[in-house]
Protein backbone atom coordinates (compact mmCIF):
# COMPACT_ATOMS: atom_id res chain seq x y z
CA UNK A 1 0.00 0.00 0.00
CA UNK A 2 1.20 3.44 -0.96
CA UNK A 3 2.66 5.73 1.86
CA UNK A 4 -0.16 8.49 1.17
CA UNK A 5 -3.37 5.98 1.16
CA UNK A 6 -1.81 4.26 3.98
CA UNK A 7 -2.28 7.89 5.66
CA UNK A 8 -5.99 7.67 4.26
CA UNK A 9 -6.40 4.15 5.98
CA UNK A 10 -5.07 5.00 9.24
CA UNK A 11 -6.87 8.43 9.46
CA UNK A 12 -10.39 5.98 8.64
CA UNK A 13 -9.72 3.52 11.27
CA UNK A 14 -9.00 6.03 13.50
CA UNK A 15 -12.22 8.02 13.28
CA UNK A 16 -14.53 7.60 16.28
CA UNK A 17 -18.03 5.87 15.37
CA UNK A 18 -16.70 4.15 12.27
CA UNK A 19 -15.83 0.91 12.62
CA UNK A 20 -14.85 -2.11 10.22
CA UNK A 21 -17.70 -3.12 8.95
CA UNK A 22 -19.05 0.36 7.67
CA UNK A 23 -15.18 1.40 6.82
CA UNK A 24 -15.40 -1.36 4.56
CA UNK A 25 -18.67 -0.24 3.05
CA UNK A 26 -17.51 3.12 2.13
CA UNK A 27 -14.58 2.18 0.80
CA UNK A 28 -16.65 -0.44 -1.65
CA UNK A 29 -18.75 2.87 -2.59
CA UNK A 30 -15.72 5.38 -2.62
CA UNK A 31 -13.20 3.00 -4.13
CA UNK A 32 -10.29 3.62 -1.69
CA UNK A 33 -9.66 5.30 2.10
CA UNK A 34 -8.39 8.88 -0.13
CA UNK A 35 -11.72 9.21 -2.11
CA UNK A 36 -13.70 9.15 1.36
CA UNK A 37 -11.80 12.30 2.65
CA UNK A 38 -11.81 13.75 -0.74
CA UNK A 39 -15.35 13.51 -1.07
CA UNK A 40 -17.61 16.33 -0.11
CA UNK A 41 -19.43 16.25 3.19
CA UNK A 42 -22.96 16.75 1.35
CA UNK A 43 -22.23 13.09 -0.58
CA UNK A 44 -21.37 11.46 2.74
CA UNK A 45 -24.63 12.40 4.51
CA UNK A 46 -26.58 10.36 1.90
CA UNK A 47 -24.48 7.15 2.49
CA UNK A 48 -26.84 4.75 4.27
CA UNK A 49 -26.05 4.53 8.04
CA UNK A 50 -23.79 7.43 8.13
CA UNK A 51 -24.94 9.72 11.21
CA UNK A 52 -23.75 13.38 11.76
CA UNK A 53 -21.15 12.36 14.43
CA UNK A 54 -19.00 9.95 12.20
CA UNK A 55 -19.36 12.72 9.25
CA UNK A 56 -18.11 15.59 11.90
CA UNK A 57 -15.24 13.44 13.23
CA UNK A 58 -14.05 12.19 9.51
CA UNK A 59 -13.48 15.76 8.82
CA UNK A 60 -11.88 16.49 12.33
CA UNK A 61 -7.80 17.60 10.68
CA UNK A 62 -6.23 16.63 13.74
CA UNK A 63 -6.49 12.60 12.58
CA UNK A 64 -5.08 12.72 9.59
CA UNK A 65 -2.04 14.91 11.43
CA UNK A 66 -2.18 11.76 13.72
CA UNK A 67 -2.36 9.31 10.77
CA UNK A 68 0.89 10.93 9.05
CA UNK A 69 2.81 10.53 12.51
CA UNK A 70 1.75 7.16 13.22
CA UNK A 71 2.85 6.29 9.71
CA UNK A 72 7.10 7.80 10.45
CA UNK A 73 6.19 5.78 13.52
CA UNK A 74 5.74 2.70 11.64
CA UNK A 75 8.67 3.44 9.36
CA UNK A 76 10.97 3.67 12.43
CA UNK A 77 10.00 0.97 14.12
CA UNK A 78 10.08 -1.27 11.39
CA UNK A 79 6.50 -2.64 11.49
CA UNK A 80 4.52 -3.75 9.03
CA UNK A 81 0.95 -2.60 8.09
CA UNK A 82 -1.46 -4.75 5.80
CA UNK A 83 -4.20 -3.04 4.67
CA UNK A 84 -7.36 -5.59 3.93
CA UNK A 85 -7.36 -5.59 0.32
CA UNK A 86 -3.73 -6.57 -0.15
CA UNK A 87 -2.53 -9.58 -0.76
CA UNK A 88 -0.71 -10.00 2.35
CA UNK A 89 -3.21 -9.36 4.30
CA UNK A 90 -4.05 -13.00 6.10
CA UNK A 91 -6.51 -14.55 3.83
CA UNK A 92 -8.48 -16.10 6.90
CA UNK A 93 -8.48 -13.27 8.48
CA UNK A 94 -10.21 -11.54 5.19
CA UNK A 95 -12.94 -13.25 5.24
CA UNK A 96 -14.00 -12.22 8.57
CA UNK A 97 -16.79 -9.08 8.31
CA UNK A 98 -15.46 -7.28 11.26
CA UNK A 99 -11.44 -7.60 10.19
CA UNK A 100 -10.06 -4.71 10.65
CA UNK A 101 -9.22 -2.54 7.94
CA UNK A 102 -5.21 -2.25 8.41
CA UNK A 103 -3.48 -4.75 10.68
CA UNK A 104 0.24 -4.22 12.04
CA UNK A 105 2.96 -6.83 12.49
CA UNK A 106 6.51 -7.30 14.08
CA UNK A 107 8.20 -10.56 12.91
CA UNK A 108 9.24 -12.20 9.51
CA UNK A 109 6.04 -14.51 8.89
CA UNK A 110 3.44 -15.20 6.45
CA UNK A 111 0.14 -16.98 6.52
CA UNK A 112 0.31 -17.78 3.07
CA UNK A 113 0.08 -21.62 1.80
CA UNK A 114 -0.08 -22.75 6.08
CA UNK A 115 -2.15 -24.47 8.47
CA UNK A 116 -3.21 -22.77 11.05
CA UNK A 117 -4.62 -23.14 14.67
CA UNK A 118 -5.58 -20.64 17.60
CA UNK A 119 -5.51 -22.59 20.78
CA UNK A 120 -6.41 -20.58 23.90
CA UNK A 121 -7.72 -21.04 27.55
CA UNK A 122 -7.87 -19.93 30.77
CA UNK A 123 -5.30 -17.84 32.98
CA UNK A 124 -5.91 -19.85 35.73
CA UNK A 125 -4.36 -22.50 33.99
CA UNK A 126 -3.95 -25.84 35.61
CA UNK A 127 -1.22 -29.11 34.71
CA UNK A 128 -4.03 -30.97 33.18
CA UNK A 129 -4.31 -28.32 30.89
CA UNK A 130 -0.69 -27.37 30.74
CA UNK A 131 0.45 -31.19 29.92
CA UNK A 132 -2.65 -31.19 27.08
CA UNK A 133 -1.58 -28.23 25.56
CA UNK A 134 2.06 -29.20 25.36
CA UNK A 135 0.93 -33.03 23.85
CA UNK A 136 -1.08 -31.63 21.23
CA UNK A 137 1.63 -29.17 19.88
CA UNK A 138 3.88 -31.65 19.89
CA UNK A 139 1.83 -34.16 18.34
CA UNK A 140 0.46 -31.72 15.33
CA UNK A 141 4.22 -30.79 14.99
CA UNK A 142 4.96 -32.49 11.84
CA UNK A 143 1.88 -30.77 9.85
CA UNK A 144 4.40 -27.59 10.87
CA UNK A 145 1.13 -25.53 11.52
CA UNK A 146 1.07 -22.00 12.41
CA UNK A 147 0.35 -21.34 16.78
CA UNK A 148 -1.55 -18.07 17.35
CA UNK A 149 -2.82 -17.00 20.76
CA UNK A 150 -3.21 -14.18 22.82
CA UNK A 151 0.27 -13.98 24.74
CA UNK A 152 -1.84 -13.84 28.39
CA UNK A 153 -0.90 -15.49 31.38
CA UNK A 154 -1.88 -19.36 31.63
CA UNK A 155 -2.80 -21.25 28.31
CA UNK A 156 -2.08 -18.68 25.77
CA UNK A 157 2.10 -18.26 26.61
CA UNK A 158 2.53 -22.25 26.94
CA UNK A 159 1.26 -22.58 23.61
CA UNK A 160 3.18 -19.99 22.37
CA UNK A 161 6.21 -21.88 24.15
CA UNK A 162 5.39 -24.97 23.07
CA UNK A 163 5.35 -23.94 19.35
CA UNK A 164 8.74 -22.54 20.12
CA UNK A 165 9.98 -25.87 21.65
CA UNK A 166 8.64 -27.77 18.73
CA UNK A 167 10.05 -25.25 16.18
CA UNK A 168 6.93 -24.44 14.70
CA UNK A 169 6.57 -20.69 13.69
CA UNK A 170 4.14 -19.13 16.38
CA UNK A 171 2.09 -15.67 16.49
CA UNK A 172 0.97 -13.80 19.39
CA UNK A 173 -2.30 -10.84 18.68
CA UNK A 174 -1.75 -8.10 21.53
CA UNK A 175 -4.92 -6.16 22.75
CA UNK A 176 -2.40 -2.93 22.47
CA UNK A 177 0.05 -1.21 20.09
CA UNK A 178 3.53 -2.43 19.83
CA UNK A 179 4.60 0.72 22.44
CA UNK A 180 4.15 -2.18 25.31
CA UNK A 181 3.71 -5.45 26.64
CA UNK A 182 1.36 -6.90 28.79
CA UNK A 183 1.58 -8.66 30.77
CA UNK A 184 5.04 -7.26 31.43
CA UNK A 185 6.34 -10.37 32.81
CA UNK A 186 6.04 -11.93 29.23
CA UNK A 187 8.66 -9.26 27.59
CA UNK A 188 11.40 -11.81 28.02
CA UNK A 189 9.92 -14.00 25.50
CA UNK A 190 9.49 -11.57 23.09
CA UNK A 191 12.97 -11.97 21.18
CA UNK A 192 12.26 -15.67 20.85
CA UNK A 193 8.68 -14.97 19.23
CA UNK A 194 10.28 -12.81 17.03
CA UNK A 195 12.54 -15.75 15.70
CA UNK A 196 10.42 -17.69 15.12
CA UNK A 197 6.91 -15.94 14.42
CA UNK A 198 5.80 -12.53 15.49
CA UNK A 199 2.79 -10.20 16.69
CA UNK A 200 0.31 -9.34 15.53
CA UNK A 201 -2.02 -6.25 16.34
CA UNK A 202 -4.75 -3.72 15.10
CA UNK A 203 -4.04 -1.09 17.26
CA UNK A 204 -2.09 2.32 17.29
CA UNK A 205 1.26 1.90 18.82
CA UNK A 206 0.90 3.76 21.78
CA UNK A 207 -2.50 2.53 22.30
CA UNK A 208 -2.57 1.16 25.68
CA UNK A 209 -4.16 -2.35 26.75
CA UNK A 210 -8.13 -1.83 27.66
CA UNK A 211 -10.16 -4.08 28.55
CA UNK A 212 -12.46 -3.13 25.46
CA UNK A 213 -9.29 -3.95 23.41
CA UNK A 214 -9.15 -7.60 24.94
CA UNK A 215 -13.04 -8.83 22.97
CA UNK A 216 -11.65 -7.10 19.94
CA UNK A 217 -8.00 -9.19 19.88
CA UNK A 218 -9.91 -12.20 20.17
CA UNK A 219 -11.99 -12.01 17.22
CA UNK A 220 -8.59 -11.83 15.35
CA UNK A 221 -7.37 -15.03 17.46
CA UNK A 222 -10.33 -16.69 16.13
CA UNK A 223 -10.12 -15.32 12.81
CA UNK A 224 -6.78 -15.98 11.51
CA UNK A 225 -6.97 -19.95 12.29
CA UNK A 226 -9.05 -22.54 10.36
CA UNK A 227 -9.61 -23.99 13.97
CA UNK A 228 -10.11 -22.97 17.14
CA UNK A 229 -8.99 -24.89 20.13
CA UNK A 230 -10.62 -24.26 23.73
CA UNK A 231 -8.34 -25.83 26.56
CA UNK A 232 -9.28 -24.94 29.80
CA UNK A 233 -11.82 -22.67 30.79
CA UNK A 234 -14.96 -21.76 33.49
CA UNK A 235 -18.26 -20.89 32.19
CA UNK A 236 -17.16 -17.31 31.63
CA UNK A 237 -13.90 -15.64 30.10
CA UNK A 238 -12.18 -14.97 27.11
CA UNK A 239 -11.79 -18.25 25.87
CA UNK A 240 -15.36 -19.06 25.32
CA UNK A 241 -15.72 -15.34 23.37
CA UNK A 242 -13.33 -16.48 21.50
CA UNK A 243 -15.00 -19.74 20.50
CA UNK A 244 -18.22 -18.18 20.17
CA UNK A 245 -16.32 -15.42 17.64
CA UNK A 246 -14.73 -18.72 16.19
CA UNK A 247 -18.66 -20.24 15.42
CA UNK A 248 -20.10 -17.14 13.78
CA UNK A 249 -17.06 -17.06 11.51
CA UNK A 250 -17.95 -20.61 10.43
CA UNK A 251 -14.64 -22.18 11.81
CA UNK A 252 -13.89 -25.08 13.41
CA UNK A 253 -14.06 -25.33 17.27
CA UNK A 254 -12.91 -27.97 19.17
CA UNK A 255 -12.61 -27.86 23.40
CA UNK A 256 -11.16 -30.38 25.62
CA UNK A 257 -13.41 -32.61 28.33
CA UNK A 258 -12.63 -32.62 31.56
CA UNK A 259 -14.22 -34.39 35.28
CA UNK A 260 -17.97 -32.14 35.84
CA UNK A 261 -16.36 -31.25 38.92
CA UNK A 262 -13.43 -29.16 37.86
CA UNK A 263 -13.98 -25.35 37.33
CA UNK A 264 -11.71 -24.77 34.48
CA UNK A 265 -13.12 -27.52 32.77
CA UNK A 266 -16.58 -26.51 33.03
CA UNK A 267 -16.75 -24.07 30.06
CA UNK A 268 -15.74 -26.44 27.63
CA UNK A 269 -17.55 -29.45 28.59
CA UNK A 270 -20.52 -27.28 28.51
CA UNK A 271 -19.18 -26.21 24.74
CA UNK A 272 -19.68 -30.02 23.85
CA UNK A 273 -22.86 -30.27 25.54
CA UNK A 274 -24.24 -27.28 23.42
CA UNK A 275 -22.85 -28.82 20.41
CA UNK A 276 -20.71 -25.43 19.49
CA UNK A 277 -17.25 -27.43 19.95
CA UNK A 278 -16.50 -31.20 18.99
CA UNK A 279 -14.22 -33.31 21.45
CA UNK A 280 -10.55 -33.18 20.82
CA UNK A 281 -8.45 -36.02 23.32
CA UNK A 282 -5.31 -36.37 21.29
CA UNK A 283 -3.61 -34.81 18.29
CA UNK A 284 -4.85 -37.07 16.19
CA UNK A 285 -8.61 -36.08 16.59
CA UNK A 286 -7.68 -32.96 16.00
CA UNK A 287 -5.35 -34.55 12.29
CA UNK A 288 -8.15 -36.18 11.44
CA UNK A 289 -11.37 -33.58 11.80
CA UNK A 290 -9.42 -31.33 10.01
CA UNK A 291 -7.87 -33.59 7.06
CA UNK A 292 -4.61 -33.00 7.59
CA UNK A 293 -3.54 -36.64 6.60
CA UNK A 294 -4.73 -38.01 3.29
CA UNK A 295 -7.46 -40.17 2.92
CA UNK A 296 -6.71 -43.71 1.86
CA UNK A 297 -8.99 -44.31 -0.73
CA UNK A 298 -10.55 -48.04 -0.94
CA UNK A 299 -11.12 -49.69 -4.22
CA UNK A 300 -14.51 -50.45 -3.41
CA UNK A 301 -15.43 -46.54 -3.02
CA UNK A 302 -13.91 -45.57 -6.19
CA UNK A 303 -15.46 -48.14 -8.56
CA UNK A 304 -18.58 -47.01 -6.63
CA UNK A 305 -18.18 -43.38 -7.82
CA UNK A 306 -17.90 -44.89 -11.70
CA UNK A 307 -21.34 -45.96 -11.49
CA UNK A 308 -22.94 -42.99 -8.98
CA UNK A 309 -27.16 -42.67 -8.99
CA UNK A 310 -27.64 -40.37 -6.98
CA UNK A 311 -31.10 -38.50 -6.43
CA UNK A 312 -31.58 -34.97 -5.99
CA UNK A 313 -31.14 -34.87 -2.08
CA UNK A 314 -28.09 -37.22 -2.27
CA UNK A 315 -26.30 -34.86 -4.75
CA UNK A 316 -27.00 -31.98 -2.97
CA UNK A 317 -25.24 -33.05 0.20
CA UNK A 318 -22.58 -34.67 -1.64
CA UNK A 319 -22.32 -31.92 -3.50
CA UNK A 320 -21.93 -29.66 0.19
CA UNK A 321 -19.16 -32.30 1.25
CA UNK A 322 -17.42 -32.43 -1.97
CA UNK A 323 -17.01 -28.69 -1.52
CA UNK A 324 -16.02 -28.49 2.13
CA UNK A 325 -14.48 -31.72 2.84
CA UNK A 326 -15.26 -31.67 6.59
CA UNK A 327 -18.39 -30.62 7.64
CA UNK A 328 -20.21 -30.31 10.82
CA UNK A 329 -23.94 -32.40 10.69
CA UNK A 330 -25.48 -29.14 11.43
CA UNK A 331 -23.52 -26.65 9.09
CA UNK A 332 -24.68 -29.62 6.20
CA UNK A 333 -28.31 -29.12 7.55
CA UNK A 334 -28.22 -25.84 7.30
CA UNK A 335 -26.34 -25.23 3.75
CA UNK A 336 -28.58 -27.78 2.50
CA UNK A 337 -32.20 -26.53 3.82
CA UNK A 338 -32.65 -30.12 5.11
CA UNK A 339 -33.69 -31.21 8.99
CA UNK A 340 -31.08 -33.28 10.99
CA UNK A 341 -33.39 -36.54 11.28
CA UNK A 342 -33.40 -36.62 6.74
CA UNK A 343 -29.88 -35.70 7.07
CA UNK A 344 -28.90 -38.09 9.32
CA UNK A 345 -30.44 -40.51 6.81
CA UNK A 346 -28.81 -39.20 3.67
CA UNK A 347 -25.30 -39.27 5.10
CA UNK A 348 -25.87 -43.20 5.93
CA UNK A 349 -26.55 -43.81 2.51
CA UNK A 350 -23.33 -41.95 0.97
CA UNK A 351 -21.54 -43.39 3.39
CA UNK A 352 -23.06 -47.06 2.31
CA UNK A 353 -21.90 -45.62 -1.42
CA UNK A 354 -18.68 -45.30 0.01
CA UNK A 355 -18.60 -41.42 -0.55
CA UNK A 356 -18.86 -40.05 3.04
CA UNK A 357 -16.21 -41.42 6.67
CA UNK A 358 -18.19 -39.57 9.77
CA UNK A 359 -15.70 -39.15 12.43
CA UNK A 360 -16.19 -37.95 15.71
CA UNK A 361 -18.39 -34.96 17.06
CA UNK A 362 -21.24 -35.36 14.41
CA UNK A 363 -18.74 -34.42 11.41
CA UNK A 364 -18.73 -36.09 8.23
CA UNK A 365 -15.47 -35.97 5.37
CA UNK A 366 -15.75 -36.35 2.15
CA UNK A 367 -13.61 -39.22 1.03
CA UNK A 368 -13.47 -39.20 -2.55
CA UNK A 369 -12.48 -37.02 -5.29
Amino acid sequence: MEKEELVYALALQKTKGIGDIYAKKMIEICGSPKNIFKEKQQTLQKLPGFGRIALQHLFDSSTLVAAEKEVKLLEKENLQAHYFLDKNYPNQLKNCADSPILIFQDGNFSFENSKCISIVGTRQMTRYGSDFCESLISGIKEHNPIIVSGYALGIDIIAHKSALKNNLKTVAVFAHGFGSVYPRQHKRYQSQLLKKGGFLTEFWYDEKPRRENFVRRNRIVAGLSEATIVVESALKGGALITAALANSYSKEVFAVPGRASDRYSSGCNALIRDHKAAVITCADDLINMLGWTPNKKPSTAIQTQLFLNLNAEQQKVYDCLKSKKIVWLDNISLDCNLPINKMAALLFQLEMKGLVQPLPGKMFQFVYG
